[in-house]
Order: C-alpha cells, then structure tokens, then sequence
C-alpha cells in the first residue's frame, strides 16, 4: 500500500526533472569552456614562440647584414624606425598654448608620463614643436616588453586598469585579434596594422624620476648635455633608470 509519504506530487517530479536538466547543462557549458580556454591557450603559446623567433631572426638577420657591409668596406645603413617612446619631462608652468596642446594630443598630461608614438610625418612635427618639453627615442624591445609587463594599464570604461590578465585584454582588443600581452607587445613593438587601436588601449605609462636624476642642464638639447629631444637608441637607458 502507497502511503504519503512515498508519492511525489508531479510538480514536484517536473521540478526535479529541470533542475537535472540545468545540472547537466551546467556541466556541459563548464566542459565546453574549458576545451575553448585550453586551445585558446595552446594558440597564445603557439603564437608567443612565433614571436620569440620573428625577434631572433631579425635581430640575426641585422648582424649578419653588418657584417657583410664590414667585410665590403661599407656601412650599412638601418631601417627608419617606426616607434619612439616619448617623456614628458617639464611640468605645467610657463608652457605656451601650443607645445600645452600637443602634449595633449599626445596624452601627455603629466610630468614623467610616457607613451609610444607611431614615427610619421606629422608625428615627427609635433614631436619636434614639443622637444624643449620632452625627451623621446628608439626602444628596444626588452624596453617595451618591461614597461607593459611592470607599467601597463589599459584604459576600460575610462577606468585605469591593470593588465593583469589576458581576459582583460581579450576583452578589449579580441576584435582586432589582441589576446594576451605577448600579442599587444608585438603589435606596439612593430607597428602593426592595429597599432592605434591598442595604443589608444594603453594608459600612458607613470614613470619614476631617474635613478640619479636628470642632468644638471636639463632642459637643453640631450646633444647639448641637457634632457630634451631626440636622444635616439639612449632612451632604452632612461627608461631603464625611470622604470
């Protein structure tokens, strides 16, 4: 004989049935999750190493063109640069309005901030009109690689954030195929075709007052032992003390 107790009301069998239903379909999402994170991981590394050997091989392909130009008593001559990572160096006092409204068009709105720019034309110009209140140069690679990793912030809904995981770039950039740092780092370093997009991602970077600090006669050309300009290959030293 069936008592109370043993029957179920059939509400309660239909909810019981559901919640299965969502259990299992939980499970099933997790499982499907996790396979996509872990080929999305495999592609970053794949991508990563990719990297690693298109740094090598031109960095290789640099020496041994030396070389050659050496053995046949000749110079060689370097690639333009692309990139240049540029200081502000001068506070806000007795700055004219027009050097004032490129270093925000540069985004350089406050001492010892820095950003990289795109070498043009028009951004050689503005760099120049600005020289006696900035200094900027060449960076090498292990110089961006260290200011993304150690002072990077992306900009999130006009929130300063840590780049402190590859979601959070993923999220930002995944559109342009930027998903982990070591993409964005490739993309500033060479110049890529979404160059603009990902730099317009990153905060300008805060910088610390050199170690030492800055020469004497700072605010003098840095061909003339002061600061300022265009110091070239030395801005990775600056950095370096700054970082």
């Amino acid at each position: 004989m069936l008592t109370s107790s043993t029957l179920k009301p059939e509400t309660q069998i239909k909810k019981t049935k559901t919640d299965a239903k969502v259990l299992e379909k939980r499970a099933a999402d997790k499982a499907a999750r996790r396979a996509t994170n872990k080929e999305k991981r495999q592609a970053i590394a794949e991508r990563t190493a990719a990297y690693y050997k298109e740094y090598r091989d031109a960095e290789r392909a640099l020496i041994d063109a030396k070389r050659e130009a050496k053995a046949n008593n000749s110079f060689y001559v370097e690639a333009e640069p692309k990139l240049v990572f540029v200081i502000r160096i001068k506070g806000i006092s007795k700055i004219p309005p027009k050097p004032r409204k490129i270093l925000q068009l540069l985004r350089l709105t406050q001492i010892n901030s820095g950003v990289f720019v795109k070498v043009t034309k028009a951004t050689s110009q503005l760099l120049r009109l600005a020289e006696p209140y900035i200094t900027y140069g060449y960076p090498n690679l292990a110089t961006v690689r260290k200011l993304i990793y150690k002072r990077g912030y992306g900009k999130i809904n006009t929130q300063r954030i840590a780049l402190s995981d590859n979601q959070i770039i993923e999220g930002a950039l995944g559109k342009y195929g930027i998903q982990s740092i070591e993409d964005l780092i490739h993309e500033i370093y060479t110049v890529g075709p979404n160059f603009k997009q990902v730099n317009n991602f990153l905060w300008p970077f805060h910088l610390s007052n050199p170690n030492g600090g800055f020469r004497a006669r700072k605010f003098f050309h840095f061909i003339q032992g002061g600061d300022t300009g265009n110091r070239e290959h030395f801005i990775n030293n600056l950095v370096k003390q700054m970082n």
